[in-house]
């Protein structure tokens, strides 16, 4: 004799009672998409914060690094580049000059801490050793020296004869160096990395 089966039916949930409101965020998923947001967002922020603490941007303005540069090039600057190592010779780097700290602008590193440098008959010598610079246009046509001390380099631009550097107001401080030029990224034409130091040697 077969047994009556009972038919199973699922309770119905009650009906919210006074002053139980139902949550359309909770039973959507409204809070945890929320919070995806913001974490989201959060996350952006940190990554742009980031972002502007290793690097910079800066527009070359003027011809002073021509032919290496030339104007209205944007370039992403390294902060970090020296963060582990000192600057070295033939680095193209960005600056606050010291005599007009509000300004950036952008050399070459040609002179070392501890180093004599002069310029003279159109070439740089560093310790009485010439330096090799392929990348200068036209020779100097000024004459100087400078003897450099502790944190101090000296910084020329390419293009010699049109550039406010340190043959105009003096050395450079290391506390002034704002970072490497590291990438070009405007015009298309010209993207691509700067070159540094292995251009600039010292011949023997």
């Amino acid at each position: 004799m077969e047994e009556p089966q009972i038919e199973q039916t699922q309770p119905e949930p009650p009906p919210p009672t006074r002053g139980e409101q139902v949550s359309l965020a909770r039973t959507f998923g409204g809070r945890s998409l929320l919070r995806e947001g913001v974490e989201s967002i959060l996350l952006i922020l940190i990554l742009i914060l980031i972002v502007n603490v290793l690097t910079a941007r800066f527009q070359v303005q003027g011809s002073c690094m021509e032919p290496t540069l030339e104007e209205d090039q944007y370039l992403i600057v390294s902060r970090a580049a020296y963060w582990l190592h000192p600057p070295a010779r033939g680095d193209v780097i960005i600056l606050h000059p010291p005599t007009n700290p509000d300004e950036d602008y952008v050399k070459r590193i040609i002179g070392l801490p501890g180093e004599e440098v002069e310029v003279r008959d159109g070439l740089t010598w560093i310790d009485g050793i010439l330096l090799e610079e392929p990348y200068v246009a036209t020779p100097a046509d000024y004459e100087d020296s400078w003897t450099l001390h502790e944190d101090q380099y000296l910084v020329l631009g390419d293009n010699r004869n049109n550039a406010d550097d340190s043959h105009t107001w003096g050395v450079l401080p290391l506390e002034n160096i704002v970072g490497k030029a590291w990438l070009c990224y405007w015009p298309p034409e010209k993207w691509g990395t700067i070159a540094h130091s292995s251009e600039a040697t010292l011949e023997e």
